[in-house]
């Protein structure tokens, strides 16, 4: 899952927030180098990752952008679920995304100085840039997939993506249909331990 899905399986715990949105910037070990809360987000954070990439609906997903991305159709789907989840009606409204993301960016706020070093550069085009809040439209999806393409050592493009996402979006509205409420209970299971 992509950054709005990390923050929102956070549960409002700031720690955990903190951890689920900075786990792909700590490698291994690294991680004890931070206090148990957020050491608690960080694991999360790869629980839902392991969830995510070996899910069915997610591999069925992932179908639609391989022929063209092959291993990075993953990074793709992550970034699709983001947006069937900040048009979720049944988890986020207009207004309540907005407020969610203003949050969200004020507790990473809060926790600047414990951020590691390149997410700490990241943040503030995060939040100029309302990432959380512009996975909601088709606009920041192309953005989005585009950032994917500047962090990938292999890819040139996002063009084709985007289009392959226009072409199938009523498929992978189903694939997020079946595989984001699922996502939600494993994810409780690791937050209210």
């Amino acid at each position: 899952m992509n950054f709005l899905a990390h923050a929102y399986l956070s549960f409002n715990e700031p720690d955990i927030l903190v951890g689920n949105m900075i786990s792909d910037f700590v490698k291994g070990r690294k991680k004890f180098d931070y206090p148990e809360g957020i050491q608690k987000g960080i694991q999360i954070h790869r629980n839902i990752d392991e969830f995510t990439d070996t899910h069915q609906a997610t591999k069925r997903a992932m179908q639609v952008y391989k022929p063209a991305y092959r291993l990075y159709s993953t990074a793709f789907v992550d970034v699709t679920f983001d947006y069937f989840l900040a048009n979720d009606k049944s988890i986020f409204s207009d207004a309540s995304l907005f407020d969610f993301s203003r949050s969200v960016y004020a507790t990473l706020e809060q926790y600047f100085d414990q951020l590691p070093g390149p997410f700490r550069m990241m943040f503030p085009y995060m939040k100029s840039n309302n990432w959380l809040y512009n996975y909601r439209t088709k606009y920041g999806i192309e953005r989005s997939f585009g950032g994917v393409v500047r962090r990938s050592q292999y890819l040139e493009e996002s063009d084709t993506a985007f289009q392959i996402f226009n072409d199938n979006i009523p498929y992978l509205q189903e694939c997020y249909n079946v595989f984001f409420p699922q996502l939600v209970s494993y994810a409780k299971t690791f937050a209210h331990r």
